[in-house]
């Protein structure tokens, strides 16, 4: 059988943190599902965060696997990091061992972690003498480098610069990023390494008891890390809107439920500062698995008006638990949601108010939508995994 070992370098750099992110949930993905196709045949590997490369011993993996699953499922919203002090015994049992390296087939690695040091990849797979196969999630800093961090296309640029001269295949969550990658990397002369389109699956939703209206109102629900992209900017100067020129009585909530990411001036200004929004508008900054079921569940439809995503893992997860969803009409969101949410184009503020009232008084559209979902197929682990393992197993061969 083939011998591969995956890093998890993505997972031990997240020793502290309680909450998953996006990358986080699918490198835990991998992690299981590699499990259930290589069983003994996988091995684990990293860069640990005091730079040493190597294994992780498999009993030590399968234990701090288990540990993120406790943590990230807890229905405490436990915010910030924990301590330093705290996550130390972890850090140093996750010290990877010299044993072992060299001895797989193809290298697996879902995560963009240390890809801006060329270097450090190309002396881990020239260490190793295997095939590299790498999940590329998105282009976005660098087709859109004004929503990233500053120099943040710079930082990708040089990621999808490393992707391009050592992978050996790369696994895309959507056909939005395949194309958007194909040119990034033809556009630079190099040669379009095979590319497997593989969307990513959607998670289990607990089976929470849908919260409560609150106050008897309705909610909408907007959920990922607040950043310039998801267009949060439109939907608090909605609300605010709405505040002025219509009773209270007639507006939902809207709970946004997502980490502060940067560049947020304004969006932070409106929910720290504007008195009209306060009645209506609800921060959840750290949100449990349980809690963000109970969230999801109880919600008169998702909102997600991103101006650019390479993913909409929020609008497989609404569906999937039968919430309606509106969102931008862009390629990344249809793909997912294909002909079920509401599409409106990201700056239609009329379009969004329309159909926000309409999915809180469960009007026309809500109810079209409702007959939709019952159709939908939600993107599953199992026929990701089964489109990975071919590639890696193409990949095998060639080492052959």
């Amino acid at each position: 059988m083939t011998r591969v070992v995956l890093d998890i370098s993505r997972l031990i750099s997240r020793v502290r943190h309680f909450t998953p992110s996006g990358v986080d949930r699918v490198e835990m993905a991998y992690a299981r599902g590699l499990l259930d196709t290589y069983g003994d045949e996988l091995t684990f590997c990293a860069v640990h965060p005091s730079g040493i490369y190597g294994r992780i011993t498999r009993p030590v993996a399968l234990a701090y696997l288990d540990e993120l699953d406790r943590r990230w499922s807890n229905t405490e919203s436990q915010k910030g990091k924990r301590s330093l002090a705290d996550a130390a015994p972890w850090i140093t049992r996750l010290l990877p061992r010299k044993a072992g390296i060299g001895s797989a087939d193809v290298l697996v690695q879902v995560s963009p972690h240390h890809w801006h040091h060329p270097d450090k990849v190309r002396r881990k797979l020239a260490r190793e003498q295997a095939r590299f196969v790498c999940m590329v999630h998105d282009l976005i800093p660098i087709e859109f480098p004004e929503y990233a961090r500053p120099g943040g296309a710079a930082l990708h640029e040089r990621r999808m610069a490393t992707v391009a001269e050592t992978a050996d295949a790369v696994i895309v969550n959507s056909a939005a990023t395949g194309a958007s990658l194909t040119r990034w990397i033809e556009g630079r002369g190099h040669q379009t390494p095979p590319i497997a389109v593989a969307l990513l699956g959607t998670r289990d939703i607990a089976d929470a008891a849908a919260r409560e209206n609150l106050g008897d109102k309705p909610y909408l629900l907007c959920l990922g890390t607040i950043e310039p992209r998801k267009n949060h900017l439109l939907l608090l100067h909605l609300w605010r809107s709405m505040a002025e020129r219509l009773p209270a009585a007639e507006i939902p909530r809207l709970i946004v439920i997502g980490r502060r990411g940067w560049e947020n001036e304004q969006v932070l200004d409106l929910l720290d500062r504007c008195p009209a929004l306060k009645p209506f508008v609800e921060e959840v900054n750290s949100c449990g698995d349980s809690d963000l079921a109970a969230w999801l569940r109880g919600a008169s439809a998702l909102v997600m008006p991103s101006f650019a995503e390479g993913f909409g893992m929020p609008i497989a997860e609404a569906l999937s638990v039968g919430t309606p969803v509106i969102a931008s009409d862009i390629a990344a969101h249809r793909e997912v949601g294909r002909d079920v949410p509401v599409y409106l184009d990201p700056l239609d503020g009329p379009g969004w108010q329309a159909a926000v009232l309409d999915h809180a008084q469960r009007g026309p559209m809500h109810q079209a939508q409702m007959a939709r979902i019952a159709k939908w197929q939600a993107p599953d682990w199992p026929e990701h995994m089964e489109i990975a393992v071919q590639l890696i197993e193409d990949c095998a061969r060639q080492v052959a």
